[in-house]
């Protein structure tokens, strides 16, 4: 602390006695601040001499102020080496070099050093307290005292007169002491509490770290299955690939042999008729008749210049062979997706078999004949009643699930509203009213278009975004695993909702018709 006093009393300008800002050098050497020196200079003016407040030395002509660079970087370190030059509090008599303060007197509204402090005429009437500049806040703004009490009744701090004369007369109050030792007795079941909820904050924190983490690694894990999945894929339709181009290559081959043979034979005949017109034209330049009757003519029915036949189906690529290889491929390779899909762990969402159960619709539904729409009509159907029946506009599917994986797809887009999802065996068939609907009670998830695009259950309503209408939704239900998942099928698929639930009974699809609307289950 001596070698940082003493360092600081080199940096310090000899005319403020405060360190050195924008420090500038005379002829002489001597160092002053800018604004210092300025101001000495302009009042040496009227005198027309000029001369160093430091060493004397004059100078007809005011005297050129440079820059001492050096000195600046030697303060600027020294302030960043003292980072809490600021905000310390120092002795009020040290005045040379600041010197931290010990103590401070609220009756001198000082603050004083060690030494300064001993020196201190302290009486009973003085209070001293810990180093402040903040003298006006711990005095009576009415009465101009220390602040020595606290009252509960009005929550404030009072001095002596506030309480014997002033607006808290006959108060029942505290010393400060001991009304602060209150207040903190108060504050440590809090700060405990709070100590408590920032380390469950702090396990969330890491709790959402490790997600992020987990999710990282199944993110590239999934990645990994993925190309795994598509390389085969790649490898089967390559496979596939080449058996038709071997097979299209074979058949080429073979007819390119057979053409080649008939080329060849096609070409002797060209001789041999060659050598026939070569022949009967020499005949035909004999002016002599005698000797060209004499002659042999051979056979000149003209039988051996019949035209070659045409190409036959020999001679022709079968694409019927072409397109059965590949038929029969294409089916193999389907066949083989699932076991490709199982090999690389991914779920089989093949589409169940989901059909209508007439007996659950309401008489206000129209069931198609193959079970797979339903309709609203205004007018009853006036089928029978019975315990599976609904007297609100619902329809279930005949078939329920109780383990398993299982995917369908509804078409919407003949719906301008329209509820879907899962609902439990033991809902109520008989009800009315907002309870009637699914998704509105505790035994049915719905995905649902009313007012605006949602999922619901137990009548707790989340809203949803779809960047596009909403034609055809996916349905996927893990059982075992308590998950329903929505799915938005455009290009590409979005995921749109997926419930987490403890499945305790078998579920059916479900659907809620509207007015002028219909729904149908996909094949």
């Amino acid at each position: 602390m001596m070698a940082s006093a003493d360092l600081r009393d080199e940096l310090n300008c000899s005319i403020c006695l405060s360190l050195y800002t924008d420090p500038v050098s005379l002829r002489c050497g001597h160092n002053f601040c800018r604004s210092c020196i300025v101001s000495a200079l302009d009042a040496q003016e009227a005198a027309g001499v000029y001369s160093c407040p430091d060493c004397r030395e004059e100078s007809p002509q005011r005297p050129a102020l440079e820059k001492n660079r050096k000195l600046a970087n030697i303060v600027e370190r020294f302030l960043s080496s003292q980072p809490d030059m600021e905000s310390r509090i120092f002795c009020t008599y040290c005045i040379k070099s600041p010197v931290p303060a010990v103590k401070s007197c609220l009756q001198c509204e000082a603050s004083m050093c060690q030494e300064h402090f001993g020196a201190h005429k302290r009486s009973e009437n003085h209070s001293i307290i810990e180093p402040t500049v903040s003298f006006e806040g711990r005095k009576c703004s009415t009465h101009h005292e220390v602040l020595k009490y606290y009252c509960p009744v009005d929550g404030a701090c009072i001095c002596v007169s506030c309480w014997v004369a002033g607006d808290h007369k006959g108060h029942d109050v505290q010393l400060l002491d001991v009304a602060c030792e209150k207040e903190k007795e108060k504050m440590r079941p809090v700060i405990e509490e709070l100590k408590s909820k920032r380390e469950e904050a702090g396990r969330g924190v890491q709790n959402l770290k490790d997600h992020e983490t987990k999710q990282r690694k199944t993110s590239a894990a999934l990645t990994e299955r993925v190309s795994g999945l598509f390389t085969d894929l790649r490898e089967k339709l390559d496979g596939l690939e080449k058996r038709i181009q071997d097979e299209i290559t074979r058949q080429q081959d073979q007819v390119s042999l057979s053409v080649s043979d008939i080329i060849r034979q096609v070409e002797l005949h060209k001789d041999e008729l060659t050598k026939k017109i070569t022949q009967f034209e020499g005949l035909c330049n004999i002016s002599d008749p005698l000797t060209l009757l004499q002659e042999d003519c051979g056979d000149i029915s003209g039988r051996s210049c019949d035209v070659i036949s045409e190409v036959g189906d020999a001679q022709c690529l079968d694409e019927d062979v072409v397109s059965l290889l590949l038929h029969r491929g294409l089916l193999h390779f389907a066949d083989s997706l699932i076991d490709m899909k199982i090999k690389r762990k991914f779920a089989v969402m093949e589409k169940s078999d989901i059909l209508l159960d007439i007996d659950t619709a309401h008489n206000k539904i129209i069931i198609s004949e193959d079970l797979r729409s339903a309709s609203y009509t205004a007018t009853s159907q006036n089928r029978p009643d019975g315990p599976k029946r609904f007297t609100s506009c619902h329809v279930f599917s005949s078939r329920s699930f109780s383990s398993g994986r299982h995917y369908w797809e509804v078409d919407v887009s003949q719906a301008k509203k329209w509820l879907i999802g899962v609902a439990g065996e033991s809902l109520e068939r008989k009800w009315v009213g907002d309870e009637s609907y699914i998704g509105r009670n505790n035994k049915s998830w719905v995905s649902s278009m009313i007012d605006a695009f949602g999922a619901s259950h137990n009548n707790i309503y989340k809203e949803l975004v779809s960047e596009s209408p909403v034609q055809t939704v996916g349905i996927y239900l893990d059982y075992e695993a308590g998950r329903l998942s929505f799915y938005q099928l455009c290009d590409p698929i979005r995921h749109l909702h997926t419930f987490t639930a403890s499945f305790t009974e078998p579920l059916y699809a479900a659907f809620y018709l509207f007015a002028d609307s219909s729904i149908r289950i996909m094949k």
